[in-house]
């Protein structure tokens, strides 16, 4: 068979076939991938730009519906305006409102934060008179801790271990690529002056008159200079407090003719602040399995490690575009330096979180698997093609990852979970194209019993148009995920880049190394041809197709596939029944989907070696209280013996993580608040992944919620774009809706949620009652005694809440020592105890509260949501051991309109009513059939919307893209197909080997909850049909398509060398079922390792399932569906390809 077609492909390969830059090639390969390796920065998961950016704005004075309608929503509207934004939220309080702007998944952070300065800034003008002040602070990915040391000591203070934080942060920022540090926990160092109501009315002074002097007193400024003897000498009035026992002897007022000192009205202290927070930190029973101690004990002599103890925290945030892992090396290595200088000896440093490290494991762990793919590949060629043509095709493997890096950093992009998934995916894909090199070379090679150039160039050619089309096939495919939209673009995108350039790459490598070494390599087993010239322009060998023939009839394969197929292909009723079959096999395997047999969810949950503990308490609890609560689930957590250490955070945010961010966690401030950060032993150590181990334990952590009152949450970090929740529910009204009314809908659908299976840690943003007492000025008492009622606020503020009075300059310490003035707390914990705190007069006289007005008890103001420019009221809710769309939609369905009269007993709950009846069982429902027969209703005009901010909007955003993308793959390789057979039904023959993949993998994922899903804590723990899994049904379009391509070209190419139909198709069966097999087995057992992985392993069984379906089907589908087409055309379909 002459070599006819003279392509670029085809010239590149007699090239390097001729020359030793394959060579050339696999040098740079190797070097430019280790320099990519190198110096492409490391991270866990890709990074999901989203600027976030929170106005934050002093209304002093104002309710909360006020401060909603002066300042909120008119800035809501300005912001709403911009270009860019997605979403703006806003929360109303007494005295300040928090607006919340979120712009689109992709929008430049720079650019977007510029935009939202201009705005802000041009409409200055606009601000309502009484606006104390606003801040504008930015959130974004690169804000997020990457490192975070705990300080703890069981003989230390948290105020001796604050000190010793902010020493270590200092230091510790002298390290450019460090953006941020903040240090939680502890009390900082603070001059407290305690004033005394009976002295300073006894020497006729107030607060307010104490606070003037001491900032009268304590003052230094520039005053200027002057000219003496031809020298400039400068002037400076007033000294500044530099040492806090300065500030007893400060003159404050004049009582009878003498001085009246601080000392003789106020107590001073130098030493730590009051109370707001408590943070701790306690190592769990598996604290001798952890690493993260790395300076101190872990323990004193005689005291259990496990007891909480005070500590302080240090949180360190990187710069945008650094090695997440050489910047936590680095602050870990300086940190352990520097806690031989600075930490006391009975103090310990642990090292509570480490992003680097767990980023550094990720990668090795995905590496290991590469290595594990790789191997397994390598012995599967060697046994199915021999130990030399298995290396010629592993020499690909290095090749194209290496030069896949490159443009991997070139493109911008990070090492991660995603990109290492998709080289692991890659693999079992790039080898396809130099093993069908190297399998047809090797064939040719046996039939002419002899070696040569022109062969191998034959052999190359005669399946390079197939594999030219399969590889754009599978590209294809992949390319549509690039326009995935919301928080899954980014998160995807370093699939939907590197799988295609992969392949890219390997065809690139199976027309230039492959064909070099494999004529290199095999030649030694058969005699040299002689020749000269160009292989291109020599005289035409043998048909191998018509040589092979004979000896095709002669294998076992055929004489197996001979019986099989004859009935099929001898009657066209036998043909169409079995297609009938085919047809039903694969209904059956979407009706799987269609009754909830296999669960859908958009990402399952990962196997992190942390768990947080979220609680709320009613508005109101005290510190105390809430820590008294806290210290109860500390005692639980002492008890799980997978927990390494774990940290509480009572009063305060713990340090965020990306998922808090999007939740607005790192905002939690107040007594009611806490929570605690668990770190869990290695996953190689322990038997549970981290999800099983939240479900064992839940049962236990509710108990304590429900005892002591809190609302608990227990939040596991996402593998991928985190929400706010997994359950939603945003209840809305008309715009002359009450905020009341919103609150009671939101109670009706609270309580419909408590009835659903499944549904825990229900909460909502409807905040308790919780008293306060106004005082209320009497105008005219005020008036005779000279007393305004501003005077009376100041010094009731300087009373509770206390007033900085400046600071006092000292030379060593960090940060400012402020001075604060304020009662002792004995004699601000009540009404009586204020009113008698006296308030000066115009004249100076002394007037007790009592006698300037009255106390009148009220409730604190609702704080007040909203939602892009409408009032909202959110209840929040976590599915477990269900998908959140199954939750979602069985919940809908149930939902009655207002007019509809209720059935059977109800409960009157908000404003709506809740059936009593008994949930109909979870087993039994479907998407056909939703609902769990609890009807619901509320009231005319209410809103309940579940597709705002929880897992279901995010599910149907990517599943809809998913599907999108589906079909664009479909179109694009149709319109390949079509451009390359020049046939309209050709194409439709070839792909139908795309709908086989889901006989295998809807069965497949079936089979995996029948045999691994299981019941932990006595909750469900299902494997989810996921996001991952879709990837993997999309990557399939392309793969078996490559198989269907391959198989029809020999079909091809045996009718054009005089077979009959029947032969033909029989032999592309037998001499094509080795390559087909190979590429089928390579990418199932490349994909086999990330069945392992928690979050990928749904792409893996997908690609393992769907694979092995459709490549059994494909040999029978394809080729009775070929016959059946064109068994009475003339040419069999071989006019139009001869023709393109």
């Amino acid at each position: 068979m002459a070599i006819k077609q003279h392509g670029v492909t085809l010239a590149i390969v007699e090239k390097f076939l001729g020359s030793n830059l394959s060579l050339i090639l696999i040098l740079v390969s190797l070097v430019v991938g280790a320099a990519a390796l190198w110096l492409t920065p490391r991270e866990e998961e890709p990074q999901i730009v989203v600027p976030l950016a929170d106005v934050l704005v002093q209304f002093p004075g104002h309710s909360a519906e006020e401060v909603e309608r002066l300042v909120a929503v008119p800035l809501e509207k300005l912001l709403f305006q911009i270009d860019g934004v997605e979403h703006v939220y806003s929360m109303s309080h007494h005295g300040m409102a928090v607006v919340t702007v979120r712009f689109f998944v992709g929008q430049d952070r720079e650019d977007s934060l510029v935009k939202l300065y201009n705005k802000v800034m041009q409409n200055t003008d606009a601000i309502p008179p009484g606006v104390a002040g606003w801040v504008v602070k930015p959130i974004e990915i690169d804000d997020v801790p990457i490192v975070t040391l705990t300080l703890s000591s069981a003989t230390e203070t948290d105020y001796q271990m604050r000190r010793v934080a902010e020493e270590l942060s200092s230091r510790l920022a002298a390290n450019r690529d460090i953006s941020r540090i903040e240090v939680i926990g502890g009390r900082p160092r603070q001059v407290n002056v305690y004033l005394q109501p009976e002295r300073m009315a006894g020497y006729s002074v107030d607060p307010l008159a104490v606070e003037r002097a001491l900032r009268a007193a304590n003052v230094e400024v520039r005053a200027g200079d002057f000219d003496k003897a031809n020298e400039n000498v400068l002037v400076d009035a007033g000294r500044a407090l530099m040492d806090p026992a300065e500030l007893p002897g400060l003159v404050v007022g004049v009582h009878a003719g003498r001085p009246v000192f601080l000392k003789d009205v106020a107590t001073v202290e130098d030493g730590p602040a009051e109370v707001s927070q408590y943070v701790r930190f306690a190592w769990g029973p598996a604290w001798e399995k952890s690493e993260a101690l790395i300076a101190g004990p872990a323990t004193e002599a005689q005291v259990d490690p496990t007891i909480p103890r005070p500590a302080v925290t240090v949180a360190v945030s990187k710069k945008k575009g650094t090695n997440a892992v050489w910047v936590a090396e680095a602050v870990i290595e300086e940190a352990h330096a520097l806690a031989a200088q600075i930490l006391p000896d009975d103090a310990a440093m642990a090292v509570t979180r480490n992003f680097g490290e767990t980023a550094n494991e990720k990668v090795n762990e995905l590496v290991e698997a590469l290595a594990v793919a790789v191997i397994i590949v390598i012995v599967l060629l060697a046994i199915a093609l021999g130990f030399r043509e298995a290396m010629i095709v592993s020499v690909a493997v290095p090749i194209v990852f290496g030069l896949t890096l490159a443009i991997n950093y070139l493109a911008g992009y990070t090492i991660n979970r995603v990109t290492l998934f998709a080289l692991i995916l890659s693999l079992g894909l790039l080898v396809d194209d130099p093993i069908v090199d190297v399998e047809n070379i090797h064939r040719h090679f046996q039939l002419r019993r002899r070696s040569s150039r022109r062969i191998v160039l034959e052999a190359v050619n005669e399946v390079r148009p197939p594999l030219i089309t399969a590889t754009l096939a599978v590209i294809i495919s992949f390319l549509p995920m690039m326009f995935i939209t919301g928080m899954m673009g980014p998160y995807m995108r370093p699939m939907a880049l590197n799988v295609p350039i992969t392949m890219l790459m390997s065809m690139l490598v199976s027309f230039t190394v492959t064909p070099w070494l494999a004529y290199v390599v095999l030649r030694k087993s058969y005699p040299q041809e002689e020749s000269s010239g160009s292989p291109m322009h020599l005289a035409p060998l043998e048909d191998p197709v018509v040589k092979s023939a004979e000896a095709v009839r002669e294998t076992a394969l055929y004489r197996i596939f001979r019986p099989i197929m004859a009935p099929l292909l001898g009657s066209r009723r036998n043909a169409w029944l079995f297609l009938g079959a085919m047809a039903v096999l694969m209904l059956l395997s979407v009706w799987l989907g269609a009754v909830r047999a296999v669960p859908l969810k958009m990402l399952p949950f990962d196997n992190k070696n942390e768990l947080a503990l979220v609680l709320d308490f009613d508005e109101g609890t005290t510190l105390e209280q809430t820590d008294a609560a806290v210290r109860q689930f500390e005692r639980f957590l002492r008890t799980a013996p997978e927990v390494t250490d774990f940290q509480s955070y009572v009063g305060t945010a713990s340090p965020m993580d990306f998922n808090a961010m999007v939740r607005h966690y790192y905002l939690r401030q107040g007594s009611n608040v806490a929570d605690i950060r668990i770190n869990l032993v290695g996953k190689r150590q322990r038997e549970m992944k981290s999800h099983a181990l939240a479900l064992r334990l839940r049962p236990e952590l509710e108990k304590l919620a429900a005892e002591t009152g809190a609302s608990l949450s227990i939040v596991e970090t996402p593998p991928g774009p985190p929400v706010i929740q997994t359950l939603v529910a945003e209840v809305t009204g008309t715009p002359a809706s009450s905020y009341g009314e919103l609150m009671a809908t939101a109670k009706t659908v609270a309580a419909r949620m408590a009835r659903e299976p499944g549904v825990r840690d229900i909460d909502d943003t409807i905040e308790a009652r919780q008293s306060k007492f106004v005082f209320v000025t009497d105008k005219e008492k005020a008036l005779l005694n000279g007393v305004t009622t501003e005077r009376i606020a100041s010094t009731l503020k300087v009373a509770l809440e206390g007033q900085a009075a400046g600071t006092v300059q000292i030379e060593d310490e960090r940060q400012p020592l402020a001075i604060v003035l304020r009662l002792p707390r004995p004699l601000r914990s009540s009404i009586n105890d204020l009113s008698q705190v006296h308030v000066a007069g115009e004249g100076g006289r002394l007037t007790p509260l009592a006698e300037l007005g009255s106390w009148v008890e009220s409730t604190r103001d609702q704080t007040i949501y909203r939602k892009d420019l409408q009032r909202v009221v959110y209840v929040f809710a976590d599915a477990i051991g269900r998908p959140p769309a199954d939750v979602v939609l069985d919940i809908e369905a149930d939902q009655v309109a207002p007019v509809a009269q209720p059935e059977g007993p109800v409960e009157q709950v908000g404003s709506g009513w809740v059936s009593l009846a008994t949930p109909r069982p979870v087993d039994g429902r479907t998407f056909i059939d939703s609902g769990g027969d609890v009807a619901w209703s509320v009231p005319a005009g209410m809103e309940v919307r579940w597709s705002g901010e929880g897992e279901w909007q995010i599910t149907l955003d990517v599943f809809r893209d998913m599907g999108l993308a589906y079909i664009g793959a479909l179109v694009g390789i149709y319109i390949l197909l079509v451009n390359q057979t020049g046939s309209f039904s050709l194409p439709v023959v070839v792909m139908l080997a795309i709908p086989l993949t889901i006989i295998g993998i809807m069965p497949g994922f079936w089979l995996l909850n029948v045999l691994g899903g299981g019941t932990v804590g006595g909750y469900p723990d299902p494997v989810f049909f996921t996001a991952t899994a879709m990837i993997g049904m999309i990557a399939l379009a392309g793969i078996v398509t490559r198989d269907a391509i391959i198989l029809v070209d020999f079909i091809h190419l045996s009718l054009a060398s005089g077979r009959s139909l029947f032969d033909a198709i029989m032999e592309s069966r037998v001499v094509r079922l080795r390559p087909i097999l190979l590429t089928a087995a390579s990418a199932m057992v490349a994909a086999s390792p990330i069945t392992l992985d928690p979050i990928f392993s749904g792409l893996a069984w997908a690609l393992i399932f769907g694979l092995l379906a459709s490549t059994i089907f494909t040999l029978f589908v394809i080729p009775v569906t070929y016959w059946l087409l064109y068994e009475k055309h003339p040419t069999h379909g071989l006019a139009e390809a001869v023709e393109k």
